[in-house]
Formats: structure tokens, sequence, C-alpha cells
């Protein structure tokens, strides 16, 4: 489904993992990694990075210190007891790359290991004709970004009612059993692994929206990130 932009919409989220400024010049980006490559890999990488877009030499300890505290904080959260509740999440997509605003949402099912969010975007991508090759990684990256997410807050939801004392609310609302036993396993979390219901009596409310923009809504949209940036 293709419609018009028009002044009613929101401004969609851009999500980044790297979002750098050295003297006057700035570096946005957002992809995803394998944690369990070699630390000199994210050094090969800011050095190709800084040399292909001709980035000041600034860059390149920013972008491998970014990339490996984000790694850091990843991988600190694996093995640890999280809260083991509903399966079944909500993924909503509100994206702008370049030309193209996409919106969407749908059920994910966590257990269900039948494809993956690389997978997810290439098809939504080939369903609703859309030939920007930017477009697929960046919705396969706002899918993995909210996985991580939903992962980070059942770690923070188990160790809250595993230290909860009586009376406390979480203990009202959590059982042990639910809390209990289950350790974060990032990798196969993260891996080629989960997938996407769409409910057919639901079509109607989840089925997604494609707004294409014209060069004016592109420059108010950029114009207003920097400001706010």
């Amino acid at each position: 489904m293709k419609s018009p932009a028009s002044a009613s919409w929101k401004a969609p989220l851009k999500f980044r993992m790297l979002d750098i400024e050295v003297d006057g010049q700035r570096y946005k980006d957002a992809f995803t990694w394998n944690p369990y490559d070699p630390d000199s890999e994210v050094v090969m990488f800011a050095k190709r990075t800084v040399k292909d877009l001709k980035l000041s030499p600034g860059f390149l300890p920013q972008i491998v210190q970014s990339i490996q505290s984000q790694l850091a904080t990843f991988r600190s959260y694996e093995g640890q007891d999280m809260y083991v509740g509903d399966k079944i999440i909500p993924i909503k997509l509100d994206l702008q790359v370049n030309h193209i605003v996409i919106r969407d949402q749908f059920l994910w099912d966590l257990n269900n290991f039948d494809s993956d969010p690389e997978e997810f975007a290439r098809t939504l991508c080939k369903d609703l004709g859309i030939e920007d090759p930017e477009v697929e990684p960046a919705i396969a990256f706002a899918i993995r970004e909210q996985l991580y997410e939903i992962a980070i807050q059942n770690v923070t939801t188990a160790r809250e009612n595993r230290i909860s004392k009586k009376g406390r609310r979480a203990a009202e609302h959590f059982t042990p059993s639910k809390a209990s036993g289950a350790a974060l396993d990032l990798m196969k979390l993260f891996s080629f692994g989960s997938s996407v219901v769409r409910k057919r009596k639901e079509w109607d409310y989840y089925k997604p929206v494609l707004d294409l923009l014209s060069n004016g809504d592109v420059h108010a949209l950029e114009a207003k990130e920097e400001r706010s940036g």
C-alpha cells in the first residue's frame, strides 16, 4: 500500500547505532554486529569507514570506542536470568529511510524459528515494491533493536523480582516460577530465529503503510533533526 505523504504524519523514528561529530563533520550509521567477532574487527571496520568516507582521523578512536562500549553492554547480559513471560510480543516500525516512510505493527513469536528479521525485511520490501536497498537493513535493525530492548527488560524484571521482599509490588505481579530458571541466550535470541505473526482478522489494522516523501519533506525532516540533535 502506497500513500502520499501529508502534513499530518508524525516524524518517524530513526534508529542509529553511531552518531558522532568531530570538527564539524557528523557520521551517523546503524548496523548489526556479531558480538563474538574479535575486537580487532572493530578497529579494522573503523579504519575502513574513516578511509572510505574520507572522515577526519579523529573519528577513528570514537567509532572504535562507541562500538566496543555497546558490545560490552550487550555481552554483560549474556547468561543472566530473565523473566519468562509472554513469548508473543508486539513489534512496531516507524522509519524514514531517504524518501520512504514505512509504518507497520505485528506480533513476533520468540518461540518459532521459521524466519528472522532479515528475512522478514526482505519479504516486506518485496511485497511493498520498495527498491531502495537501504530500507531492508533498516527494517531488520529496527526489529532487532526492539527484541534487544525486550530482552533487557526481562533481565531487569527477573533481577528486581529476585531481590524484592514481601509486600513489594513486584512480588504481587510476578510469581517465582515465572522469573526463575531461564538464562538469557543472546546469540540464540538474535540469530536467525524468530517468526512474525499477522493474524488474518487483524490485517486491516496491522497492514503496513508506505509514505513517499518529496525532496522538500526530506529536507524539512533533516533540518528538524539537526536542530533537535
